[in-house]
């Protein structure tokens, strides 16, 4: 059955650049899309930018510019990244756009008219310093419920749970560093408790449907537990969007307005495309035209899509989603993406030095259907492409098409063996199954099986060895046909990978004089067929390239300026070791060490002498003051500890320390060094 879907991903900020942690989602989106295309369905895939808020405004200012122009040249930009990624989206649009405007007003209307709008005054924070009402995400604090510190104004990053910004504990402006004070303004509300009924049942349907991951499920029966309160929708002057029509002064919440920004923005491709757009956004036209709306999204964003979203359509006559999926975030060598170490990298930095398909595949290898994080681990990139994409997969083209060009003048065998025919069934059938696969995001398991067939075809080359067969004229015709062969399953696997890598892809069906525009294309073989001459499709991933792209990424991507930080509280007594960031511990190389000898240092009291094995970081010599914790210090021959490799090497009078090794105590007889498990390697690093 042919289904047809509208797929949106959650529409970037105009604020600040695209980066790679932005790259999980909108690769995920253009994957799945690509491959519901090749499986014959129609599927349009459409996006935006967010470009409303108090943020743009200020930024705008700062740079002496309006925010029209800002939020043009944002976009110009989102798009080029987006494109040169292989993001291949029919339609990008604005949320600053009329048919945003139009659509924002239709739906506000519609909730006020069936009465589930309403206004009352708040008690809002106010920076006396800037003169601006304060945007929730401009005000910093600690969290409420679990205390944690510098949470945003509307949700904890740590424990999930949503609140007033007045909520907060020791407020600041993130604008100022001013701690602001409550000034009373009107706003307007969505009573969102009017559509529990319909959000319960909204969500019955989605689960049974699997239009929402259980972990999704289990949050929004918590957000219905701790009951649902009216949503504001308004703000207040200055602020740059949608002002309501019937409130002058006040603005329509960035909140509001951007979701919208995805039926705008199919709203204009389909007016440039003749599509029915009614059949696609329209409650009753959709049903009956049994048509979909997916949006792929990150889980900071879920509350947004799965109660006030659904709410707002519903009121106002429009469809709900079908689907709602939603995916974790990105880290970066084990730990959130820092600026200080160069692993926040922007998308155009990654695209100066890297093949974008590499770090498509990578995040395909790692995804699947749940709300996991992903770590960007840059030696398991390196790794992967090189084995996969090059070693495995590419290989196949590169060490048979030569012999086809030279003996066969380029093309392949005109009548296929049978047996032949049975091995390309049969990974024909298992790949097969990647279609399915796709369709329900486990990309890791698609992977995982293309490889498994590219893996099987390696071996099986290996075991006919065409190079052999090229030195007897008698085996010619039977190299043909091997060399034909694992053209033909080179093709097939090209097929199943490129919703993946679309440009290598592009570039293997150049060499092949062939497209396939859907799986089915690959289900026969190909005879007698001409193939173009081979060129490289892809080369090995450069560990020098990496380093030079984060190198790169230190250089320029500095704090930004303009947003102040939390004052700094006053100090008290006996508070214990002072608060340090996740960034603050990744810059400790923390390393496993072998102990391959210890002695007691002649002529110092305290010291032991250690020499490490640090795998391939080399022998390593230590200095540590722990003599009187281990009389026999020979008896540390053997184990494994935990030392820090990246502290600035120590001159002392009995020799060089190159490290410290970390022990647990209070001093003295009671320190005892820390030891791991005697399987990590040497040279391990300790996350």
């Amino acid at each position: 059955m042919n289904r047809r879907i509208l797929v949106t991903c959650a529409l970037p900020y105009a604020n600040g650049p695209i980066h790679i942690g932005h790259m999980v989602e909108h690769v995920q989106g253009d994957i799945w899309t690509r491959a519901m295309r090749m499986a014959g369905h129609t599927v349009h895939f459409v996006c935006a930018d967010d470009a409303h808020g108090t943020p743009i405004m200020l930024r705008a200012q700062r740079e002496g510019i309006t925010p029209e122009q800002l939020i043009a040249d944002s976009s110009r930009l989102h798009q080029a990244d987006f494109r040169d990624f292989g993001i291949a989206y029919d339609h990008y649009s604005t949320t600053n756009s009329a048919t945003n405007k139009a659509l924002t007003i239709r739906i506000y209307e519609a909730l006020r008219d069936a009465g589930h709008v309403e206004s009352k005054p708040v008690r809002q924070f106010y920076d006396p310093d800037r003169e601006i009402f304060l945007p929730d995400r401009f005000i910093k604090g600690e969290c409420p419920h679990c205390h944690a510190k510098d949470q945003y104004g509307d949700s904890c990053e740590v424990c999930g749970k949503t609140y007033a910004p007045t909520d907060l504990i020791d407020p600041y402006s993130v604008i100022s560093g001013a701690r602001p004070v409550e000034k009373e303004s009107v706003h307007y509300f969505v009573r969102l408790a009017d559509f529990e009924p319909m959000l319960r049942a909204w969500l019955d349907e989605r689960r049974a449907a699997g239009g929402l991951q259980g972990e999704v499920v289990n949050k929004l029966e918590e957000w219905f537990t701790d009951g649902l309160r009216s949503w504001d929708i308004s703000r207040d002057a200055p602020y740059f969007g949608f002002e309501l029509p019937d409130a002058p002064g006040k603005f329509f919440y960035v909140w509001l307005d951007a979701p919208v920004g995805y039926l705008a923005s199919f709203s204009e491709f389909a007016a440039e495309a003749g599509i029915d757009v009614d059949a696609f956004i329209e409650d009753d036209a959709a049903a009956k035209a049994g048509t979909e709306m997916v949006h792929i999204i990150g889980k900071d964003i879920t509350y947004f899509h799965t109660l006030f979203w659904p709410a707002m359509l519903h009121g106002s006559g429009l469809r709900t989603p079908s689907a709602v999926y939603v995916h974790g975030f990105l880290t970066v060598n084990g730990a959130k993406m820092s600026k200080s170490r160069g692993t926040f990298i922007n998308a155009r930095t990654y695209l100066d030095h890297l093949d974008p398909d590499y770090l498509r595949y990578y995040l395909a290898a790692l995804l699947g259907p749940t709300l996991a994080d992903l770590d960007l681990d840059f030696r398991a990139f390196e790794e992967r492409v090189n084995s996969h994409l090059v070693g495995k997969w590419v290989n196949i083209a590169s060490r048979c098409a030569g012999f086809l060009h030279k003996q066969f003048d380029g093309r392949m065998a005109g009548v296929i063996d049978a047996d032949l025919r049975t091995r390309y069934d049969d990974a024909a059938k298992r790949l097969e199954a990647c279609a399915s696969l796709y369709e329900k995001r486990e990309y890791a398991h698609a992977m995982r099986t293309i490889m498994a067939v590219a893996d099987e075809t390696n071996a099986w080359i290996a075991e006919k060895a065409p190079w052999k067969m090229a030195r007897d004229e008698s085996q010619h015709e039977q190299m043909h046909q091997v060399c034909s062969m694992a053209i033909n399953l080179f093709r097939l696997l090209s097929a199943w990978l490129k919703p993946v890598v679309p440009a290598t892809a592009a570039r293997a069906e150049a060499f092949l004089a062939t497209e396939a525009t859907h799986f089915a294309d690959v289900r026969e073989p190909l005879a007698g067929h001409a193939l173009a001459p081979f060129q490289p499709l892809l080369t090995r991933v450069d560990p020098k390239s990496i380093e030079t792209m984060i190198e790169a990424s230190k250089d320029h991507l500095k704090p930004e300026t303009g947003a102040a930080q939390a004052p700094a509280p006053a100090a008290k007594p006996d508070a214990g070791p002072a608060t340090i960031g996740i960034d603050d511990f990744a810059r400790l190389d923390l390393r496993v060490g072998r102990v391959v000898a210890c002695e007691h240092v002649e002529g110092a009291d305290k010291l032991l002498r250690f020499e490490l094995d640090a795998g391939d970081i080399g022998m390593r010599q230590i200095f540590s003051g722990i003599k009187a914790a281990y009389p026999e210090p020979e008896k540390l021959v053997g184990r494994n500890v935990v030392f820090i490799a990246n502290l600035a090497p120590r001159k002392m009078r009995f020799g060089l320390s190159e490290g410290m090794i970390l022990s647990a105590g209070e001093g003295g007889s009671d320190l005892k060094v820390v030891e791991v498990d005697p399987s990590a390697a040497p040279g391990a690093s300790v996350r």
